[in-house]
């Protein structure tokens, strides 16, 4: 009589539940090892370690045509004003109007010069990379009795606007051959604030929000 043997069936694996957290950290996984090739294939090393590259290069030029500013029209002439252009300032040239006064004195040429500032680009200024900080409202007026010489007032006192339109005022009065090229300005605001004397230096025009800290008494 042949003994017959029994076979135990084979027991079966029940299928193995991912929670929430280990399917999301399957999910990453996943993601993480189809980009390291990707970027391996770009020439770029990938990394584990979040990096910061800083912001995307600047593509503009700061620099306007030649042959794009207007000619200057009998009661006007060409000025140079200061705009910001990629967190810096940068000369631009412009034709100014001046009133039929003539010669224009100190303060109609400085109010000529602070309505070019108060202008926003054009369109060939604006694709170059231009803007201005210069608040269209502010006035300017001249010196009052005990100022020191070449005092200009402003209608909001210097430390009071924004850095880098008070620093375009400082470069585009202290490098204006009609106002002597002084390299600086000595400007004052409403009431009876002391003037201060700021100065157009490369530090201000390659960093315009430090002028605040430049100004100082004039003697």
């Amino acid at each position: 009589m042949t003994r017959r043997t029994r076979t135990r069936p084979t027991p079966r694996t029940r299928p193995r539940t991912l929670t929430p957290r280990r399917r999301a950290a399957a999910l990453a996984a996943v993601a993480l090892g189809a980009l390291v090739p990707a970027l391996a294939s770009c020439g770029i090393r990938g990394t584990s370690v979040p990096v910061d590259a800083g912001g995307a290069p600047s593509r503009v030029s700061c620099k306007v045509p030649a042959g794009s500013v207007a000619p200057a029209l009998p009661d006007g002439s060409r000025v140079t004003v200061y705009l910001e252009c990629s967190s810096a300032l940068a000369p631009v040239e412009r034709t100014a109007t001046y009133p039929k006064q003539q010669p224009a004195g100190r303060l109609q040429t400085a109010r000529a010069l602070l309505d070019q500032l108060q202008q926003q680009p054009g369109p060939v200024e604006e694709q170059a990379g231009f803007s201005t900080a210069v608040p269209e409202d502010l006035e300017l007026s001249g010196p009052r009795a005990g100022d020191p010489a070449g005092t200009l007032r402003l209608s909001a006192r210097p430390e009071d606007l924004p850095s880098f339109a008070l620093a375009q005022i400082v470069c585009t009065f202290g490098e204006s051959t009609a106002l002597d090229r002084t390299h600086a300005a000595v400007l004052g605001g409403p009431g009876d604030s002391r003037p201060q004397r700021y100065p157009c230096s490369a530090e201000v025009r390659a960093h315009p929000d430090s002028v605040l800290s430049t100004g100082s008494d004039v003697p």
